[in-house]
């Protein structure tokens, strides 16, 4: 099952900032230095231990060195992903990976071992943490200044302690006027987490609007998220106000079979200033 998404970040001197499948280095060049696989490790823990294996490629042409640490994240339901300072579904106190540094020539693969070792009393449930391997290499700004230039990509490891599952269903619909693009709003009831897609058709009346698809979007246990249907685009019109009907189904993995989860709600959509 696909949970996990790529989070590349770069930092120079004191920039920083999170970016989606992409790198935000200094002088303004897209370059991405590595390459990391798995995105995403789930597993069930057997007698309280699990392990995984995160490769990391030297994708540019010079060496790099980089450092492996973990901490423990979510899905915010307006913001997406988000890094937590403490979580009770943090896995980065039971989690151990070796080795911690490494320098990697230009087109080697280097490997990264995971293990969690969850004690006896630890109750049932998944517990998460995304494992960053982030270079640590030294640039020179327009000033002829030093700078620490950083990149780093996440890999989410989900863990979990008990046979757990999903749990979906759609509360509702509705207009966000920041992104100006209509969402939905997704509940997961179950104690794991998922990534569904899903496809859906508006209607108003007998006339259908539009049909579309959303991409894979991480949803933790025990929470809900704004799912959103990038309708309109910006070569769209934007609806007008009034009433519609969103109907459509989310689609998800699990244990190796396809689950789906059919949804019919309102939408209201306002007058648009």
């Amino acid at each position: 099952m696909d949970l996990g998404s790529n989070f590349l970040t770069t930092t120079a001197s004191r920039l920083s900032g999170y970016l989606l499948s992409a790198a935000l280095l200094w002088g303004g060049a897209a370059q991405a230095q590595m390459r990391i696989s798995p995105l995403v490790i789930e597993v069930e823990a057997q007698r309280g231990q699990a392990q995984g294996v995160i490769s990391v490629t030297n994708t540019s042409d010079e060496a790099f060195r980089a450092r492996v640490y973990a901490e423990p994240f979510t899905y915010d339901r307006d913001t997406g992903f988000a890094i937590l300072t403490s979580s009770p579904t943090d896995l980065t106190d039971y989690l151990q990976f070796s080795p911690r540094e490494l320098t990697i020539p230009p087109g080697v693969t280097r490997r990264v071992r995971l293990i969690s070792r969850f004690p006896p009393s630890l109750p049932e449930g998944e517990y998460r943490a995304v494992v960053f391997t982030e270079t640590l290499n030294q640039a020179t700004d327009t000033s002829g200044n030093r700078v620490a230039l950083t990149a780093r990509i996440g890999t989410t490891v989900y863990v979990r302690q008990g046979d757990l599952s999903p749990n979906l269903t759609v509360e509702s619909a509705s207009w966000n006027s920041e992104q100006k693009q209509i969402q939905l709003l997704v509940r997961n009831t179950g104690m794991a987490s998922v990534r569904p897609v899903a496809s859906w058709t508006l209607q108003q009346g007998a006339t259908v609007v539009e049909k579309g698809s959303i991409e894979p979007t991480g949803i933790v246990a025990q929470s809900d998220r704004y799912f959103l249907l990038s309708y309109p685009n910006q070569d769209q019109p934007v609806p007008t106000s009034g009433q519609y009907q969103l109907t459509g189904e989310l689609i998800w993995s699990e244990d190796d079979e396809q689950r789906k989860q059919p949804f019919s709600v309102e939408l209201t959509i306002p007058v648009l200033q």
